[in-house]
């Protein structure tokens, strides 16, 4: 009986990615369009807020570790958002596993929106990595798999997230098409130290709120 292979996500990187599965990149950003379009207007307290994390960061950000990083950036920007709804809310480093071409992924992905009351159930949205740099790591890929996972758990054919390495944001698209290939987008990148894009970042992260979280 052959032993199933098994994939950390934390060690997944572009050549562990490819043994799992075939992803495809498709150099097409119109697909965010309907994400991106969401109609949000934002206050002028939180627009001073935002203003005010920046100031915060801007001159430390890059000597921060990944621990840093996510308690004086990250984490209060994902509180201002306040992913809490009546059938979702926030979950940091949930244990995830699950099996896609046979092969076991599991681990602990660093922030998750699911459904669930005392452990997550139907995840929405991920975010990864958390990291300063990329050197040593693949936020992308990382993400990619934790996302494909919870596809399979779920059988859903599209999930949403994003990675930040830093200051310097990207939200992602995962498809699985009906032969069962997986396709993804990547956005932009977003600089989360200037104003109009953390404004930008921060809408988009609203969007998944209010439209994505069903």
């Amino acid at each position: 009986m052959e032993i199933q292979k098994s994939y950390k996500f934390s060690e997944i990187n572009y050549k562990k990615l490819k043994e799992i599965a075939d992803f495809k990149l498709v150099r097409d950003r119109t697909v965010f369009n309907e994400w991106f379009d969401f109609k949000y207007e934002i206050s002028k307290y939180d627009e001073d807020y935002l203003t005010k994390l920046i100031k915060l960061n801007e001159y430390n950000i890059v000597d921060y570790d990944e621990y840093q990083l996510f308690g004086h950036f990250i984490s209060p920007l994902l509180y201002k958002v306040y992913f809490l709804g009546k059938n979702f809310r926030e979950w940091y480093q949930p244990h995830l596993s699950g099996t896609v071409n046979e092969k076991i992924l599991y681990g602990r992905p660093d922030f998750m929106v699911a459904s669930g009351d005392l452990e997550p159930e139907i995840p929405f949205f991920f975010l990864q990595e958390f990291k300063r740099q990329k050197t040593g790591s693949d936020p992308q890929r990382q993400l990619l798999a934790q996302m494909a996972s919870a596809m399979e758990n779920n059988k859903t054919k599209r999930i949403r997230g994003a990675y930040n390495i830093g200051q310097n944001w990207s939200f992602v698209i995962l498809d699985k098409n009906a032969e069962g290939k997986y396709k993804y987008y990547e956005s932009r990148s977003f600089d989360s130290l200037d104003i109009d894009h953390l404004k930008k970042i921060y809408k988009y992260l609203k969007a998944v709120k209010h439209k994505y979280c069903k």
